[in-house]
């Protein structure tokens, strides 16, 4: 099972294997800069996971596999 941070970590370094930020990323999918922002990971006190809606866009934007967007998910 992917936990929450590591799915969060994905981003991050699937976003650093295009040398690009988090916000950069985002904006290149069509998405707000502070989509990916760390102050948004949490609302309330519980977790907030990325939609597959924001993942399948910054794959398509990036024109990467879902294979390389996994290859980014850390080894918990």
């Amino acid at each position: 099972m992917i936990s929450h941070t590591a799915m969060w970590r994905a981003i991050d370094n699937f976003a650093s294997s295009r040398n690009m930020t988090c916000s950069a990323l985002a904006r290149l999918s069509g998405l707000d800069a502070t989509t990916f922002n760390k102050s948004k990971r949490w609302a309330g006190g519980k977790p907030r996971w990325p939609s597959t809606q924001s993942l399948a866009k910054i794959i398509h934007a990036t024109n990467a596999t879902v294979e390389e967007f996994v290859a980014c998910i850390p080894k918990e």
